[in-house]
């Protein structure tokens, strides 16, 4: 297949792109080029700012795709920019389970219906939950639904995660800074970068439409987290309220999100328990060698 992706040149981008070039397809890459191109010649690159229309249009004016696989599409009107200059037989759209307005355990896809969404033409906003429900929204406007899949992830964790989230932890406890943590005993759920990117790919080698969940089976509190790196380190981590603040603060009950429709699909995620400590291990030696 002939595929378009948006973004792709850094951290769940990297394992997706390469599984779709290791079976044989051939993948442009549209980007602003800031990252460089970690694939070289084995995948095309254009350079262009989504956000800017004539950019887009002198990028890819006119160009068909059997399969675009947008990762960054932030708001509407990254996806009306976008779809009005690139054309395709199906739309893979890097989502969010932050359109989920209920925070419960098994959350399902059918909680946030893009076709049931007012739409709002708008550009990035603050509100990332609202951009990612109004991205979904604004494919619909251009594809039919049948053409359209929507993958939606909650926090993504690996070795190159440029974030440094879970990675505070490991460095606030090692270093004995303090931080500040609340709730301490809400369990939500992550996904690997690998599954992350290897999950898009799957999809796009088995047209599916709707709305996909994708994350590894269980949850982990941040006190899960705290409770791990001291056992790990032996050092007791200092909790204060004006410690810096932590980055999974905030939410109020146990999240978790079905993925019975993924496992329909043939594809089937890895337990959290089978990846995450290992994860935290890398960081704890990390901040220990800086230390």
């Amino acid at each position: 297949m002939d595929i378009l992706v948006i973004g792709g040149t850094r951290f769940f981008g990297i394992p997706m792109v390469k599984r779709l070039l290791e079976n044989g397809h051939r993948v442009t890459i549209a980007s602003r080029g800031s990252h460089g191109s970690p694939f070289g010649e084995a995948a095309e690159q254009v350079i262009m700012d989504r956000t800017d229309e004539n950019s887009v249009m002198h990028a890819l004016g006119g160009r068909q795709y059997d399969v675009i696989i947008d990762k960054v599409a932030y708001a509407s009107n990254d996806v009306r920019t976008l779809l009005k200059h690139a054309h395709c037989k199906r739309y893979m759209q890097m989502s969010s389970c932050a359109v989920y307005k209920e925070a419960h355990l098994l959350i399902s896809e059918d909680e946030s219906d893009p076709q049931k969404q007012d739409l709002l033409w708008m550009d990035r906003t603050k509100d990332y939950a609202l951009g990612k429900r109004q991205a979904e929204r604004a494919a619909l406007e251009f594809l039919d639904p049948q053409q359209c899949t929507f993958v939606r992830y909650p926090v993504v964790l690996g070795p190159n995660d440029y974030t440094g989230r879970l990675k505070f932890y490991a460095e606030h406890i090692c270093g004995g800074i303090p931080l500040y943590a609340d709730p301490l005993d809400t369990a939500v759920s992550y996904i690997h970068e690998t599954e992350a990117g290897d999950f898009i790919a799957y999809l796009a080698e088995n047209p599916v439409a709707g709305a996909f969940n994708g994350c590894s089976q269980g949850i982990i509190s941040q006190k899960g987290i705290i409770d791990y790196i001291e056992s790990r380190t032996g050092k007791k981590a200092v909790i204060s309220p004006d410690g810096d603040p932590a980055p999974y603060n905030g939410v109020r009950a146990d999240t978790s999100y079905s993925c019975a429709k993924a496992e329909k699909c043939g594809y089937h995620f890895s337990e959290l328990s089978s990846w995450i400590f290992e994860l935290l291990d890398s960081y704890i030696s990390e901040c220990a060698g800086t230390m």
